[in-house]
């Protein structure tokens, strides 16, 4: 039976014993559709994230690909065009059920205007990256990376602690909502802004905010307290950081750390400019896009020289992947590009050896599977301490948001063990029912996005798409459950391409083969990538693990 939300009544949470669809795979991908919008942001309006991302296109398409999950057989595909179910095609049993493509758009008009004109004429949305794909767990989904990101500037510079440090953030929303916890759980006193005081409410409501300050002088003088003591916390402010960032460098005060998640991609339906309330910004929206675009550029100029300001006075400053600096550039700041972004700055030696986010999901809906399910992570991988460190503290901190789920950095060979493990635990009986695997299209085969992912590349392969395209090809030849190939709208229109993938561990001899194949061979294309770039990280990766990676000369 589905669980009540009270955070959306309209959208209950999956789960229980009872099948609609004819199998558990067709079942698993209805209830991560169901998932994604109980989770979502505005799942009234199908989005689920990032301003625009959307689970389907409009109600009558959601409709249609709710029916066709019900009633097709497994040897059969749905394929979905930019959130818009096309066609229910005979295949094979062990093809995809589910293939996707959402908002490809030719390169020469990918442009956010485009978009825009394509998106109100209804004929395109933008699937996020893991919203369209029906992947999106919540901001869990992205609080290892947050937290990991923190990891690794506290090793570098500052002993291997944030205890007595001070993180400045903004950004609230479903994706940078995942900082305040993250932050905390890292030792550090963290503030974190938002323009919405909605927003804010709902991190503290399930435990990701301690608390919200009245004003900036009070939630300065909590993190200076905080800081102090080197007590962990989690401050949230309302207000605008186009605003706030600059105020706290003309009062001297120097962060530790700095960064920002905003919606800062999308000029229009995300970043709010300074001095305009909400429900202006919804008016311009409608009939007064190239101004709000203007407008929301000369925020984010303020916006970023204050990030610059903090860097230059000490702070480690870093882009979180939200566009910021790229639109900073665009709008005049020459040297936006001095912030480094923090997939190169810090995690590029986990992605070399396909080391990334991996994601399950309890297709039950008990919350005592996810929990077995981190026992055995503990006993399969002892001696990874990157994940054992995770999975103990996510079991203390991290709350459930619809199915319970969990993600934890594997890599080549462990993604594909667990899977095995999970598959064997429903087989026999140790699990209340199947479970989901994805990953974060942030992945180290599946994404280019030369102001993201694959910035500075060793080899400057920084812009070259084709190895998301292989991977969701190559996740089509391996039996994979879902696949899709997503492209960036919004302002990220031109910027980005990434492949994701879903399997269902249903306990069956079938489904053993889906997980060893897909999981397997994604992996090992995302070490072979980086191989190619010509990373030493990549190729010991291969040797190690017996890669058949091709070499020439």
């Amino acid at each position: 039976m589905p669980t009540p939300n009270p955070r959306h009544p309209n959208f209950p949470i999956p789960g229980g014993p009872e099948l609609r669809a004819k199998g558990w795979r067709q079942e698993a991908l209805l209830r991560l559709l169901e998932n994604v919008l109980a989770v979502g942001e505005n799942p009234d309006q199908l989005i689920v994230y990032a301003a625009l991302g959307k689970a389907a296109r409009n109600w009558q398409a959601h409709a249609a690909i709710v029916n066709a999950l019900k009633t097709m057989d497994e040897d059969q595909t749905l394929i979905i065009q930019s959130g818009k179910p096309i066609g229910l095609l005979k295949t094979h049993d062990k093809a995809p059920l589910v293939i996707m493509a959402n908002c490809n758009i030719v390169g020469q008009w990918a442009k956010a205007k485009i978009f825009y004109e394509l998106e109100k004429k209804g004929l395109i949305c933008w699937g996020g990256l893991t919203a369209g794909a029906w992947q999106y767990i919540g901001s869990q989904g992205v609080i290892q990376g947050t937290y990991e990101i923190f990891m690794r500037i506290a090793e570098r510079r500052f002993g291997g602690s944030l205890a007595g440090r001070f993180i400045l953030t903004a950004g609230l929303g479903g994706m940078g909502g995942a900082q305040p916890l993250a932050g905390r759980m890292a030792g550090a006193a963290i503030l974190c802004i938002d323009v919405d005081a909605e927003r804010a409410r709902k991190r503290q409501e399930i435990g990701y905010l301690e608390a919200i300050a009245p004003d900036l002088d009070a939630a300065l003088a909590m993190i200076d307290a905080a800081v102090r003591e080197k007590r962990a916390t989690s401050i949230g402010l309302v207000g605008n950081a186009a605003e706030i960032y600059p105020e706290i460098v003309r009062r001297g005060i120097v962060p530790d750390i700095v960064t920002d998640q905003t919606s800062a991609h999308d000029l229009v339906h995300g970043y709010i400019p300074k001095g305009m309330s909400l429900a202006e910004v919804k008016r311009l929206r409608v009939d007064g896009q190239g101004q709000l675009m203007a407008a929301s550029r000369a925020s984010i100029v303020d916006h970023v020289r204050a990030m610059l300001a903090f860097q230059a006075a000490g702070a480690e400053v870093f882009d979180n992947g939200n566009l910021i600096r790229t639109q900073a550039r665009d709008g005049g700041v020459d040297t936006a590009f001095d912030i480094p972004i923090f997939t190169a700055a810090y995690l590029r030696p986990l992605f070399a050896r396909a080391i990334g986010p991996f994601r399950w999901m309890a297709l039950s809906g008990e919350p005592a599977d996810i929990g077995r399910i981190d026992d055995a992570v503990l006993e399969m991988f002892p001696d990874n301490a990157i994940v054992t460190n995770w999975i103990k503290l996510a079991k203390q901190y991290v709350p459930f948001e619809g199915l319970p789920a969990r993600i934890a950095w594997l890599g080549h060979g462990e993604r594909t063990a667990l899977a095995l493990k999970v598959n064997d635990m429903v087989r026999n009986g140790e699990l209340a029912g199947p479970v989901a695997f994805s990953r974060d299209h942030l992945d180290a085969g599946a994404m280019a996005h030369p102001n993201i992912m694959t910035e500075n590349m060793a080899d400057g392969s920084d812009a070259i798409a084709d190895w998301p395209l292989l991977d969701a090809m190559l996740l089509c030849s391996s039996q994979a459950d879902l696949v899709v190939i997503h492209s960036g709208g919004g302002g990220y229109a031109g910027y980005m391409t990434s492949a994701g993938v879903t399997l269902v561990a249903d306990g069956t001899a079938a489904a053993d083969e889906r997980l060893n194949l897909s999981l397997t061979n994604d992996t090992s294309l995302g070490v072979m990538r980086y191989a190619d770039a010509g990373y030493a990280d990549s190729l010991d990766e291969i040797e190690k693990k017996a890669i058949p990676h091709i070499r020439l000369g």
